[in-house]
């Protein structure tokens, strides 16, 4: 078998519903004495309004089944009184898991082992710190090797016996199928993986920021994100990549004339926003989302009041890659200042800024060191301003080296660890990562978002509307690769993306894109039903 064969996932559907009550019947109707036996041999649980169903489905059949849920009292409070006070230590938020079963034929421990992955997954994810189960004595060998710990008494009558059980991701991570629980796999444009020697960089011991050996560090770390894109300055600030967005608008504040921001996609949008905040003249040209800028729209908006543009390199929200050539030919031949967003590409690609007046990036992406370090690039000395929020005024910090106010040495020290392993063999990779997912993604005939001019860094799929890019996201997080389809501009569109900018082995890549076309596969069945439970 396989190991995407069968998949798990939550149900939803009116037929997932309907087998769910059937094997709920198999299990504790006729092989545990449980409930009664009924000529329609179907059991419908007395919680079932209230749980929420973890199921393993092989080929359109549900095979397997926990129910979640977290109203009290549970059923286990009714057997041995409140929960709390047979355990041995305190809880906070927990829930129940009842109704565990597998059908006999797929008993060989890897669905159960399945289903408690996924569950310990979603525990995590909803926030409960304990699964509380009445296990049944005939499988505590099984419950063991899948972290469950006996507690209090026996329950239920001679010929059905039950242990209560608890879960956490303590007893888990210690048992048989906690050890055997491979990482999470992220294909998220930010946070990236993070590696062991930037971890253990980021522990040393905090040095002050007034010190000389600080300044020797900050120096080297702006000399070598320098030569990353061919930038004589930049300057660092302890914030995020808005914050450095935040500098730039600043600077933009003291030009005279007008500006022109160019947006296709969410990160250009606040981008505009960040302007008016600021209360700059500008116009806009706005594509939609995921279509390309041509020169001679551009040039079409551009005026003799126009001094400065403004734009996204890498828009992350479609996939889309900016043509940074035509941006930096048209400012160069109409003696424009050509502002860049490159958060979304710094440390992905190969970026030329010779020609740019002002670019931002950040530590927590593709540079693979950790947020809350920001950059702003520049080529020519800038003065101090008396009229800029000094937090926000990129002349005090060249005035003062990128060390006018408090900084952290531990930040710094793992981006330096970071920056160290950025060569052109990274870009080389994310390059090579993005060709074989999009070979990957047409042959399984998915419609990607801004194909013909789409950013190495990352892919974006439309999910066809019938279906939610939530609940296809969710599986595979469940299943350990990590997508990205939180973000509320990516639900709007019903979006999911997977980035390119981490290391993968190829294996991982094609069982990703495995599960996911038989993922999106079962849901286009799936989606004809009724998705309310009966």
């Amino acid at each position: 078998m396989s190991k995407h064969e069968f998949f798990f996932k939550i149900a939803t559907s009116r037929d997932e519903f309907e087998q769910i009550h059937r094997l709920n019947y198999q299990t504790f109707s006729e092989e545990i004495p449980q409930h009664q036996k009924n000529e329609e041999q179907k059991l419908v649980d007395q919680f079932h309004a209230e749980n929420t169903y973890i199921i393993c489905i092989k080929e359109n059949e549900v095979i397997g089944m926990a129910a979640v849920r977290n109203n009290r009292p549970f059923s286990l409070d009714k057997k041995i009184g409140p929960v709390e006070q047979s355990l041995p230590f305190s809880i906070n938020s927990p829930c129940e898991v009842r109704l565990l079963s597998v059908k006999k034929e797929f008993r060989n421990g890897r669905v159960f082992l399945g289903l408690t992955q996924f569950l310990i997954k979603y525990c995590i994810k909803k926030g409960y710190d304990i699964a509380l189960i009445s296990g049944t004595v005939r499988q505590l060998k099984l419950y063991g090797q899948l972290g469950f710990q006996p507690f209090a008494k026996l329950t239920g009558t001679a010929e059905a016996l039950f242990q209560p059980m608890y879960l956490t991701k303590k007893t888990f991570d210690e048992s048989i199928a906690g050890r055997i629980l491979p990482p999470t796999i992220p294909f998220l444009p930010g946070p990236v993986q993070v590696s062991e020697k930037v971890m253990t960089a980021l522990g040393k011991t905090p040095i002050s920021h007034r010190s000389d050996l600080y300044k020797e560090k900050i120096d080297k770390a702006k000399k070598k994100l320098g030569q990353l894109v061919k930038s004589r300055y930049v300057q660092i600030f302890l914030g995020s990549g808005t914050l450095a967005n935040d500098v730039v608008a600043g600077q933009l504040s003291l030009e005279s004339g007008r500006g022109l921001i160019l947006t296709n996609g969410e990160f250009g949008s606040r981008l505009v926003e960040q302007a008016s905040r600021f209360g700059l003249h500008f116009d806009v040209l706005q594509k939609d989302w995921g279509e390309p800028f041509t020169r001679f729209e551009v040039l079409e908006k551009v005026s003799q009041e126009t001094t400065w543009i403004w734009a996204v390199h890498s828009e992350t929200s479609s996939g889309m890659l900016n043509d940074l050539g035509m941006l930096k030919e048209i400012s160069a031949r109409h003696q424009l200042k050509l502002c860049l967003d490159c958060i979304s590409s710094l440390g992905a690609m190969e970026i030329d800024l010779k020609g740019v007046y002002l670019a931002t990036g950040v530590s927590g992406k593709a540079i693979r060191a950790l947020s809350g370090l920001s950059f702003v690039f520049h080529h020519h000395e800038v003065q101090p301003s008396s009229t800029l929020p000094k937090y926000l005024d990129l002349g005090t910090y060249m005035a003062k080296e990128s060390i006018p106010f408090s900084h952290s040495s531990n930040l710094l020290e793992a981006l330096l660890a970071a920056l160290e392993d950025i060569t052109s063999e990274t870009f080389e990779k994310v390059v090579e990562t993005h060709s074989f997912l999009k070979k990957q993604l047409k042959q399984l005939d998915f419609t990607i978002v801004s194909e013909e001019h789409s950013s190495p860094i990352i892919l974006t799929i439309e999910v066809p509307p019938s279906f939610s890019s939530v609940v296809i996201g969710d599986i595979l997080y469940n299943h350990g690769y990590q997508l990205h389809y939180e973000s509320d501009y990516l639900q709007r569109r019903n979006w999911i993306q997977i980035a390119c900018i981490d290391h993968y082995e190829t294996a991982d890549l094609e069982k990703m894109t495995s599960l996911l076309n038989r993922v999106i596969t079962y849901e286009k069945t799936a989606a004809q039903q009724k998705t309310i439970k009966i």
